[in-house]
Formats: C-alpha cells, structure tokens, sequence
C-alpha cells in the first residue's frame, strides 16, 4: 500500500514539472513576461538615452576642432565661449546654418567642420546698399560687395575640406525665394546693431528678420548673441549706432517678426564691461578704436575683455502651432 501511494505520488510529481516546462508561448507566467519585458528594455535603449548620447558625440566633436584652432582664434575663446555658445543656442552637426555677417570667418571656421560632409552653411552678409551708409568703407570696399555672393563662398572654401559643410551665400534684402524653408538654425552674432542703426533708413532690419524666417524650416531656431546695454540706457544711445542694444528690443523685434522667444543664457556676460552713454564697443578688444594711439588706456581696456553680451534663442512656429 505504501509503495503504491508512493509511485502515485511520484508520477504526479513528474507530470507537474513536465507541464511547467513545456507551457505553451502564449501561456507564460506573469514571472516570465516580466522578465521578458526587462530584457525587451535592456535591448532597446531610450530615445532620451540616444539623444544624451548623440548630444556628447557632438560636444566632443565641438571640443576637438576647438583644440585645433590657431593660438589667436583660442585667445578669443574667453571672452566668447563658442563651445557653450554653440550648445546652448542647439547647433548640430548635419545641420544647416544661416550665418549673418560671417566677415574673415570667425565663427565660420568653427561651424564648417563641426555641421561636417551632411551640414551645409549659408553666409548672408548685410544689403550692399548698406554699406555706403556708414560713411567710412572704401570705395573699392562698397564695390566688392556687388559680387560678394559669388566671392565669399570662393573664399570660404579655403577653410574646409572634404569633411566639411557645403557653402553658399546671399544678401540680406535679397535672398532668393529657392532658400524658403531650407535652414535648421540662423545665427545673429553680434550682427544685428547695424541691422538696426539703418532701420529708419531702408529697413534693413525688418528686411533681415523676415528672411531669417522665410528660410528657417517650421520649427527652426535663430541664435542671438548681441552687445548688451543696461535697461535703463536711452534709447538714442542703445540704438545700435554704438554697437549696443538692449535686450528688451531685441526680443521686441524677434517676436514682431514671428518668432517665438524660447530662452536666455549669461554665457556672454561681461560684468567688467560698464559702457557709459560716451563709450562705443568698439573702444574694447580686438578693436580699439579709440587707444590705438594711448598705450596706457588700451592696457586699461584690455583687462576689461570683450563687450557684455546677450545670448539669446528664438523659435519659428512649428507648422502645428
């Protein structure tokens, strides 16, 4: 009897474990599915995950080329900060930028090998008609400026290579119409102070931004970083005849523009930079326009650094919005 109970017992035993084991797909234990489900987590990282990591990828990319730059473009880094600059305002590469008034290239030397082989860079230089009307260019200067679009690309390809963004270019006032729609970010560096100084006369600053918002895609952003004054500087003299404009104007004008203001940085900020409503920017480095003849009042200059400067991002609507 005993015996008998016991291979009774056995066998109901070994059934037991046989169905565990062979328990169909869609049968699984709740143990099993989670398990299941962490490793399904495990696998497939995050979309937060990928952007964090797609965001240091670009970081260190920003930082190499940085490292690389000439002893005199990394004297300016202080004073400027493009690596923060650049992160801040949302710059990447593959992107395609708008930069104003890129001049001998600054910042174009930076952005042309960190957008890389996919990216593609647009200067856009002020209105040719512009220039004439600070009262101090040269004629051959006014001149250049009628084939600037066609020159400065020219120009530009001697600080890339083969890794590096694409160059085209226009002229603020008349950018053409094939642009609409085409650039991911524009960057107003220190740039806007003359689009406003010739406002009354010719437009030029309503000109600008609304190309600045005709070629961003839905959802582009633009990138400000501007001579700052004080709030409670005059108007007269904040109005960019002296390089400096106040940040409520400027926010003003971006959003009277349609564009939305999405944030502010004190990456730029210069609190050793004071301006009284005498002084003008350029008084400070690299210019030094007013000691270039007075040693003793450059060296006074000098340990000031560059101009206090806004930092700004503004957003075109997305085609949602």
């Amino acid at each position: 009897m005993k015996r008998s109970l016991a291979i009774l017992l056995v066998s109901i035993l070994a059934v037991s474990i046989t169905s565990c084991d062979n328990a169909p797909d869609g049968a699984k234990t709740s143990e099993n599915k989670s398990n299941d489900k962490a490793s399904t987590q495990t696998e497939q990282p995050s979309k937060d995950n990928t952007d964090e990591t797609s965001k240091a990828r670009s970081s260190e990319k920003l930082a190499s080329i940085l490292a690389k730059g000439a002893e005199n473009v990394k004297a300016r880094y202080a004073h400027r900060h493009p690596q923060e600059t650049l992160t801040f305002i949302g710059i990447q590469p593959g992107m395609t930028v708008v930069e104003a008034l890129p001049g001998r290239g600054w910042y174009s030397k930076i952005l042309l090998p960190y957008l890389g082989a996919e990216g593609r860079l647009i200067g856009a230089d002020y209105a040719a008609d512009m220039f004439p009307k600070f009262g101090f260019f040269s004629d051959e200067v006014i001149e250049s400026k009628k084939t600037w679009v066609k020159d400065w690309p020219v120009e530009a390809e001697g600080w890339r290579d083969e890794a590096s963004a694409s160059i085209s270019a226009f002229q603020f006032s008349s950018m053409p119409d094939s642009m609409n729609g085409s650039a991911d970010a524009v960057l107003f560096i220190r740039a806007l102070h003359n689009l406003a100084r010739f406002e009354h006369d010719g437009g030029y600053l309503t000109a600008a931004l609304s190309e600045a918002y005709r070629v961003l895609k839905p959802g582009g952003i633009v990138g400000v970083v501007q001579h700052m004054a004080s709030p409670d500087a005059s108007d007269e003299w904040a109005s960019g005849a002296k390089g400096y404009l106040k940040k409520a104007f400027v926010v003003a004008q971006m959003e009277k523009a349609g564009f939305d203001y999405v944030a502010s940085s004190d990456i730029n900020i210069n609190p050793n930079d004071q301006p009284t409503e005498k002084d003008v920017v350029w008084r400070l480095s690299p210019s030094f326009a007013t000691s270039r003849d007075n040693p003793e009042l450059k060296e006074k200059l000098k340990a000031i650094g560059e101009s206090t400067r806004m930092t700004l991002v503004f957003r075109k609507p997305s085609a949602s919005q």
